[in-house]
């Protein structure tokens, strides 16, 4: 007569198989609220020793922008552009940073492919 079942201790399989389930549930709702939280955050980066600055939001909107009075010059409006766009990429960096590091934090413990050991 053949054996029944083929996992030791029973239902133990299905029982593991649960629990990873509740643990990814928990870990998408932890990876929505800090999405929230980064989406609501604000990065701000200067450029020109301060004589622009450009405000970015986790959702990488630009929302300010501010220019001293100095670097507004009719007659090399480049150097403006330039130090706008150095400004804004680097906010944007930022942002994106910390996302990756809200990422990494939240992933942290997890060690391989999301603790499977594959």
């Amino acid at each position: 007569m053949a054996k029944r079942g083929g996992f030791p201790g029973g239902m133990g399989m299905p029982g593991n198989m649960n629990n990873l389930m509740k643990q990814a549930q928990k870990m998408q709702k932890q990876m929505e609220e800090n999405q929230k939280a980064l989406e609501e955050q604000e990065f701000t980066a200067a450029a020109g020793g301060g004589a622009v600055e450009v405000t970015v939001t986790g959702k990488r909107e630009v929302t300010k922008v501010k220019l001293s009075e100095e670097v507004v010059d009719p007659d090399d409006i480049e150097m403006l552009e330039d130090l706008i766009v150095a400004a804004t990429n680097e906010a944007l960096r930022k942002a994106e940073e910390a996302a990756s590091s809200a990422m990494a934090k939240l992933t942290g413990g997890l060690g391989g492919l999301g603790g499977f050991g594959f």
